[in-house]
């Protein structure tokens, strides 16, 4: 079924109007009077309508029945990730969001080569908030993740640290296993990685004082857009969710 977002507050209790990019997107799709769409205000609520009228510029839309999303995750994701070189971040939100993170925060860490300017970061965010809204789309998901940034990599832990669950992923880590870490319940996880380069060991330490747990991913080193995803989709599964 034809999925469209909208903001929460444009979703009226009896009727709603697709105008904008939705209604372009509608014209692209042909649709017609009596088809069902699936309209979502972009957090985890949505609603089943019938296309009452096609006009120039705007789909005027019936509501059958309000419910939440069923393809949401039970359990919350947070994907830290340190800012990496090229357009590899791009990929991890896009995936990240298939996946069904809650949301994908970026951060500075020593050894990062890529660090944007306040000015070029807006423009970033602007766009990777995008990537997410059209994989959400592409997914079937009833809400949208936030695609946030925060200035230092004490934010990131002080942040990432009141999870239930936060994980850390090292590759000097040999011991703990991310299937020991997720022993017991939970209903919030961070997973934090890093950059090319990796975490310093100075930074693994402030982390582990933090709360954070560090984990290893394997023997084998991943590379920095891999190693979130690998750690998002094991949760995932030892959640109950694939």
């Amino acid at each position: 079924m034809v999925r469209f977002f909208v903001d929460p507050e444009e979703m009226q209790p009896d009727f709603l109007v697709l105008t904008g990019e939705n209604a372009q997107h509608a014209k692209v799709l042909r649709l017609k009077n009596g088809e069902q769409v699936l309209v979502c205000d972009g957090q985890g609520r949505e609603c089943l309508c019938t296309v009452s009228d096609v006009s120039p510029g705007q789909i005027s839309l019936v509501v059958n029945r309000r419910q939440d999303s069923a393809s949401e995750a039970a359990v919350q994701v947070s994907v830290y990730m340190a800012y990496p070189k090229a357009d590899k971040l791009e990929h991890v939100i896009q995936k990240a969001t298939e996946l069904g993170a809650w949301e994908i925060v970026a951060f500075p860490s020593a050894r990062c080569v890529s660090r944007p300017d306040e000015k070029s970061l807006k423009k970033k965010l602007e766009r990777w908030q995008k990537i997410a809204a059209s994989a959400a789309q592409q997914s079937g998901r009833g809400r949208i993740p936030q695609v946030a940034t925060v200035g230092s990599f004490r934010e990131a832990l002080d942040r990432g640290g009141k999870a239930d669950k936060a994980l850390l992923f090292y590759e000097n880590e040999d011991q703990k296993t991310l299937k020991q870490a997720l022993r017991g319940t939970y209903t919030t996880v961070s997973l934090l990685t890093g950059p090319e380069g990796g975490l310093e060991i100075a930074e693994v330490e402030q982390a582990v004082q933090a709360g954070f747990q560090v984990c290893t991913l394997g023997k084998r080193i991943l590379r920095c857009e891999t190693a979130p995803l690998c750690a998002l989709s094991a949760v995932m599964y030892d959640a109950g969710e694939f």
